[in-house]
């Protein structure tokens, strides 16, 4: 009986030990495993970044026939292979609506920059429309560029509505410098935009409502509060942004309500409703000179876009090296209203290049 119980407590001391020296293993490991040095990211990584103590912001000094400006930039991640550089629309927004790449670039690494133009929000504004004209911004994207060090192994430029257009004219002369190019939302003429708003989308509005502007447009009483009401109310949320108003995101409120809004009227007009009036865009048309484009560009359309998706898919066909991207739930602001198809689509993009 002595050395039954006795042997019973050699069996359970040597589970406790065992049980000891397992977990001090563990222990062990687990330490180890934690003391482990990790690598650094690479797209964290701002050493030598000239930019680190103002968190990536940079005021670019920007030469024109009326003297020296400074434009603001702002910098997110580090790739040096790829870099993407926003061109916000307007003319006379703001780039707080391309907030939204927040939540996919930086879990792609790639790196991106904020630009609000000449004229626009955290730039300086001098008021002069002098420089309002198409030629003068794509000098000042060029100034930008060489600023950023942006150059063909890694620029990227992505233009929206009025930057689709400055995107497709920087191309034109500047295509050398870029990586690649992505329009979107914008098509390669404004009449064709003007005629799908009055054919098209115009058409599909209540017909008191459409007959209300029109009489509106018809008397240029566009400062009419009544005239922005209605655009609004009933053209906005079917083709701008999808969603009801109350409910459009923050970035987008701060860029509307940030806009330039004599710069906008002067040069796009009243409303995002087609171009009405003498707006310095309104003759605008590069459809025949596209065939020019060599470098990988990315078209971006969408179903319900105050733009012709059609227009936009052709645009894609009708350069040398083009790709499509159709947003089916999308409106002008499909980076919102179709968020998932546009990001996939756009950094597949960028990735399929480098």
């Amino acid at each position: 009986m002595k050395r039954m119980i006795l042997l019973t407590v050699m069996i359970i001391s040597c589970m406790v030990l065992l049980q000891c020296t397992t977990a001090d293993q563990s222990e062990e490991i687990n330490l180890s495993h934690h003391d482990v040095p990790q690598e650094p990211s690479i797209y964290l990584n701002y050493e030598g970044k000239d930019d680190v103590l103002s968190g990536g912001v940079k005021m670019i000094p920007i030469s024109t026939e009326k003297g020296e400006f400074n434009v603001w930039t702002k910098r997110i991640g580090n790739n040096p292979t790829t870099k993407v550089l926003l061109l916000h629309g307007g003319p006379g927004a703001t780039h707080e609506y391309f907030e939204c790449f927040d939540s996919y670039f930086p879990n792609a690494d790639i790196e991106y920059y904020y630009y609000d133009q000449l004229e626009s929000a955290f730039s300086d504004q001098p008021s002069d429309s002098a420089l309002w004209n198409i030629d003068r911004f794509v000098e000042e994207i060029e100034q930008v560029r060489v600023a950023l060090g942006l150059n063909k192994d890694n620029f990227y430029l992505l233009g929206h509505s009025w930057g689709g257009i400055l995107g497709i004219e920087y191309a034109l002369k500047y295509q050398d410098n870029l990586k690649g190019l992505i329009i979107s939302n914008m098509v390669a003429s404004i009449p064709e935009y003007i005629t799908y708003a009055n054919e098209v989308l115009g058409p599909q509005l209540d017909s008191a409502v459409l007959a209300e502007i029109r009489e509106l447009e018809e008397k240029e009483d566009y400062a009419n509060p009544r005239y922005d009401e209605l655009v609004v109310m009933n053209y906005y949320p079917k083709h701008v942004l999808r969603m009801p108003l109350e409910q459009w995101p923050d970035p987008v409120n701060r860029a509307f309500a940030n806009i330039n809004a004599e710069m906008y009227v002067t040069m796009q007009g009243p409303s995002e409703f087609g171009v009405v009036g003498d707006a310095k865009l309104k003759k605008w048309d590069r459809k025949a000179d596209l065939k020019n484009l060599s470098v990988p560009t990315l078209a971006i359309g969408s179903r319900y876009d105050t733009m012709d998706p059609e227009a936009m898919k052709w645009m894609s066909e009708e350069v040398q090296n083009g790709t499509y991207l159709y947003c089916p739930q999308g409106s002008h602001m499909s980076m919102y209203d179709d968020q998932k198809v546009y990001f996939d689509g756009l950094i597949q993009f960028i990735k399929g290049i480098d």
